[in-house]
């Protein structure tokens, strides 16, 4: 069943890739109206999650963001589908890494580096735009999908351009072993998930709410001596992201924990307060609730 479900979606998607951008972001269009006004997707935990991180927002301003975030969200899932057939050039035209010269100081400390990223505006296109511009072997850390071809058609987007994708489970062995052979690599990890059952060395304020948090990313960069920096990426104009890198440390070993991982979110905090539109409100990022005992 799951194979005919992919046999009879697949050649879909690649029919849409294909398409003109000014025509793509017509269907794009569509689908925001399908999956907003009619299917409602998740609507009541989108609005529960806006009115408990900005409480003193009025109603038309919830309801501004979470237009804005629908019509974000739609055109990204759809922009992950042009993967499979956009060209070099409009990549590199819509994906721009603005400030090189921090990466290339982090690669020069030959020591591999933890890019931390965030579900914020477009995640989909980093590790295909890394191709260009990272001398790094490029690693991205993904949550493996549940019918195995669909999960195979979005390993195969991700790594189109030579990135290699694992899943969590599999991040801390391949790092290891890429240390021990003096293997230099770049790690793209979106670390702004909720930790399965709120399980959590580490709890923090995040948007205003007491939050449990993950702390892997730090924990990796502190064990292997990793160089960790902040992806901040920006939504230019609809198609057009701009990716700018913030060093966070350089010398992880030296700092104290979970500073790390609070610049990280002070970092996404920031860009979600200036344009909350382009952040995936759909998770139940919100859901635990501290234990009394710790």
């Amino acid at each position: 069943m799951q194979r005919l479900a992919f046999i009879l979606i697949y050649p879909l998607l690649l029919g849409l890739s294909k398409l003109p951008f000014w025509l793509f972001y017509r269907v794009s269009d569509c689908c925001y109206f399908i999956v907003y006004y009619i299917i409602r997707y998740r609507r009541n935990v989108v609005d529960s999650n806006l009115k408990r991180v900005f409480p003193n927002k009025t109603n038309s301003e919830i309801a501004k963001i979470r237009k804005g975030f629908y019509k974000h969200m739609c055109d990204m899932f759809l922009e992950m589908i042009k993967t499979l057939s956009i060209s070099d050039k409009e990549l590199k035209k819509r994906f721009v890494y603005t400030n090189l010269e921090a990466l290339r100081e982090l690669e020069n400390l030959n020591k591999g580096n933890i890019i931390m990223c965030a579900h914020y505006a477009s995640y989909e296109w980093i590790l295909s735009a890394a191709f260009y511009n990272f001398k790094y072997k490029t690693y991205g850390i993904y949550k493996k999908i549940k019918n195995p071809y669909f999960d195979k058609l979005v390993k195969d987007i991700r790594s189109r351009y030579d990135s290699t994708i694992i899943t969590t489970l599999e991040t801390p062995k391949t790092m290891m072993r890429n240390k021990a052979k003096g293997t230099l690599a770049s790690y793209g990890m979106i670390a702004d998930q909720a930790p399965k059952g709120g399980k959590t060395d580490y709890w923090r304020e995040f948007m205003g709410i007491n939050t449990p948090v993950f702390v892997g990313s730090e924990v990796l960069a502190k064990r292997l001596d990793l160089a960790v920096t902040y992806l901040h990426i920006e939504k230019v104009k609809r198609g057009h992201y701009e990716a700018t890198f913030k060093t966070i440390t350089t010398e992880p070993k030296t700092v104290e924990n979970y500073k790390i991982t609070d610049a990280y979110f002070n970092y996404l905090e920031d860009q979600i307060r200036e344009k909350p539109e382009h952040y995936l409100w759909t998770h139940k990022r919100w859901k635990h609730k501290r234990p009394v005992n710790s």
